[in-house]
């Protein structure tokens, strides 16, 4: 016999021939390898077989207490280094800042703050609308994220202000808070019932415009506070659960709920906004019931906006590489509305709906209200986990593209104090924006430098230009919102193709963008975050299961139901499970291993049993004392080798089978009794069970469980590669075969000289 041991970096330890230098060198080989060595018998190792043995590292001695001491002593080690790089770690503009090049950066970091900033005024006021919010508090929220995000973000490409999924979230919560306060309708004029609450410096009752803001700050400050404490306890993992083809649909379904709660801004309907399960669906009703009250003033001027906006985007999505930049025609637009309604007097000619008196400068600071949050705290999660989750994908993808880091837990810290900070100044809940932080990365921006540039643009409308939007129609801020979805709806597009790739993905977008668009958009996000890990168990539950055959004249084994021209094995069965092997997919194992190989080991050796007793049974009644003592006069081999026709014992067409754990990422203890039963079950009726392409971990689980017998015997049929176990399972078969026809060789003369004898 031969044996090899190889070392972790590959160096040939020994190479031995025969069984006495074996036991010579064996002698000063480690414990482990001694081990192996006593554990393979004659009979299990076929002469000339190579069997290899690589020796483990030690493991590392792990303490808890330990590592809670060394990160404690990190933390709490005070000096001018671990100062500055605290402060340079927690506001990384301290660290980019002064490596700032002004020549090669400044230019398109200018050009490309202005043109986002320019699209920015249009979509804050627009947003402001589908948050239940005055305009004036969308061009609040959007400058004081964008100052903030400069200061805290490792991202250079993100904007970060009103995003319309998150807009439309809150503005579900405020209009269910006010409902709840007794505000009806959207007379903007409603005062509180039986009750009134001061705001921020005003004495007089709050209105629905104060309440609304209210409920949105407070519900700003929760979302703020949910995401700082999620980057401080490095929880950014919790963002891997929203798989893209969730977050798709979810985009989806929330742009079709966008579009129909603006449809009555385009139409000028006055009908109730429903919340709750069935509000998409009741929302439609209640606009083809008022169709008939339509403003055929703001149908117009939508139509109108609507056939020159959509065009001049595409051209500007189809020619953006060619294009320095993208036309601002949506602030075109904004622009030529406004002056048209002005001078032809829309709200009083035609009742056209207008945004109103729109204040200049800032407001005094005030205080979240804290008797809201116990009723926020709900809507608050959902908001926070979107809204990073939007923040630190757009992060990763621009970082990776233009080949700078980006640490996930602190860009949650960045948008957390986003939101939280804003809060004490009348802004509701922000995250990165897709479409503007695709404009932004467009137009050559090289850092945050230009957010600072978009917040001045946002500086000069709230100092001095934000009243001239006085006469602009609601109509044309409800255009601006729907063109600007245009990329959630052409996901649908992309779903064939996606089904072709995945027809469970497929399916969690649907399921997600159904549930959000037919339910509600928190429900909605929920059901498919759960219908996505239902998925995730579904497949490791039921996972696909195969036998390999062998690739001529090679050591590759390949799934025979897929490739072609594969040969088998004779005798030797390999069986390949895709999975991991737990507690939730042990018996689908055992069935579909059962089904592929054809035996059952359980009902073989039942059958078997069954088998002999009738045999034993039928023996014993028909035998007399004459006849037994004639039977004993027939020659043994005679009466071995032909027993009666029904109590033959059932045959087997394998002799050895290979469970390929290469797809096994762990087994816990349940899998491990199931290995061992197997092990068991199919040694009972002859059959012998290999391991082959285990990784590290389950070697160990199955050294320390005993799965071969002892408590340290794991690995001695658990072979590194397919071909080593089949060749394994070969000379041992061809061994045991030698074996037993020299012991037939030995009994025939004896039999024939007992004949001779009588």
């Amino acid at each position: 016999m031969m044996y090899v041991t190889v070392t972790p970096h590959g160096c040939l330890l020994s190479c031995l021939s025969s069984p006495g230098a074996m036991e010579d060198t064996s002698s000063q080989k480690s414990g482990q390898s001694k081990e192996v060595l006593s554990s393979l018998t004659p009979e299990e190792s076929p002469a000339n077989f190579v069997h290899v043995q690589l020796e483990e590292y030690e493991p590392a001695d792990f303490s808890t207490k330990d590592l809670i001491l060394k990160k404690a002593r990190e933390v709490c080690t005070c000096n001018h280094q671990t100062i500055i790089a605290f402060f340079c770690q927690l506001f990384p503009v301290l660290d980019w800042l002064p490596r700032y090049n002004i020549k090669t950066q400044l230019l398109g970091d200018v050009i490309s703050g202005l043109l986002v900033g320019i699209v920015a005024i249009p979509q804050s006021i627009s947003y402001s609308l589908l948050a239940s919010q005055d305009p004036i508090y969308g061009i609040y929220t959007n400058f004081f994220c964008n100052v903030i995000y400069v200061a805290m973000a490792t991202s250079h490409h993100n904007f970060v202000g009103s995003f319309g999924i998150l807009c439309l979230m809150i503005g579900q919560s405020v209009n269910r808070h006010l409902q709840l306060a007794g505000y009806s309708g959207d007379s903007s004029g409603s005062s509180l019932v039986g009750n009134s609450t001061s705001f921020g410096n005003g004495t007089g009752a709050c209105d629905r415009s104060c309440y609304a803001i209210t409920v949105a700050l407070s519900l700003s400050f929760l979302v703020g506070l949910y995401q700082i404490l999620l980057g401080v306890l490095q929880l950014g993992f919790v963002a891997v659960y929203l798989s893209e083809p969730l977050l798709s649909g979810f985009v989806t379904g929330s742009s079709l709920t966008i579009i129909t709660s603006q449809m009555k801004y385009l139409l000028g309907l006055k009908i109730p906004r429903h919340e709750g399960v069935g509000s998409f669906l009741l929302t439609w009703v209640d606009l083809f019931r008022y169709i008939q009250n339509t403003n055929i003033c703001d149908l117009v001027t939508s139509l109108v906006a609507l056939a020159i906006i959509v065009p001049v985007k595409e051209i500007n999505d189809r020619y953006k590489e060619k294009m320095k930049a993208p036309f601002p025609i949506e602030l075109l637009v904004v622009i030529v509305a406004t002056v048209i309604s002005y001078y032809f007097n829309f709200e009083e000619r035609y009742k056209s709906a207008v945004c109103g008196d729109i204040p200049t400068g800032f407001r005094k600071p005030t205080l979240p209200d804290t008797n809201l949050f116990s009723s926020l705290a709900a809507d608050a999660l959902p908001i926070a986990v979107i809204g990073f989750a939007m923040t630190v994908s757009l992060a990763e993808i621009f970082g990776k593209k233009h080949g700078y880091a980006v640490r996930a837990n602190q860009e949650m810290i960045a948008i957390g104090m986003c939101n939280l900070i804003p809060s004490f100044f009348y802004c509701f809940a922000s995250s990165a924006a897709l479409t503007k932080t695709l404009l932004k990365e467009s137009t050559g921006t090289q850092t945050q430098v230009s957010g600072l540039v978009t917040s001045l643009v946002l500086l000069l409308v709230l100092l001095w230009i934000a009243p001239l939007f006085y006469s602009l129609q609601t109509s044309i801020l409800g255009v601006v919102t729907i063109v600007n979805l245009r990329g959630g709806l052409r996901k649908f597009h992309d779903t064939p193709r996606m089904w072709q790739l995945s027809k469970l993905d497929t399916v969690v977008w649907w399921t997600t963008m159904l549930s959000s668009t037919l339910i509600t958009t928190e429900i909605g996000l929920l059901v498919g975050v759960c219908f996505a890990l239902l998925c995730i168990i579904f497949r490791t539950q039921r996972p696909r299961a195969t036998l390999l055959g062998k690739v001529s004249n090679t050591e590759i084994y390949e799934d025979q139901s897929t490739y072609k021209q594969l040969g088998s094995i004779a005798n030797i069965k390999i069986f390949r499970f895709e999975s991991s092997l737990y507690y939730a997919n042990k018996d689908y194992f055992k069935t579909v291993l059962y089904q592929k190989t054809g035996v059952n080991p359980i009902l073989l050796a039942a059958k078997h049993q069954r088998v002999e007793g009738q045999a034993n049974a039928d023996a014993g009644n028909s035998k007399s004392f004459f006849g037994t003592r004639l039977d004993c006069l027939k020659p043994a081999k005679q009466r071995t080798e032909k027993p009666p026709a029904d109590a033959c014992p059932p045959s087997l067409d394998m002799h050895t089978l290979i469970l390929e754990c290469g797809a096994m990422q762990f087994i816990d203890t349940v899998g491990l009794s199931v290995l061992k039963e197997i092990r068991h079950d199919y040694k009972e009726i002859g059959v012998q069970v290999l391991l082959a392409n285990c990784n590290p971990s389950i070697r160990h689980r199955l050294r320390e469980g005993g799965w071969a017998g002892g408590a340290d015997s794991g690995g001695q049929l658990a072979f590194h590669s397919v071909h080593d176990a089949v060749r394994f399972a070969e000379r041992r078969y061809r061994v045991q075969r030698e074996s037993k026809e020299k012991k037939d060789a030995v009994l025939d003369p004896e039999d024939l000289n007992f004949q001779a004898s009588l």
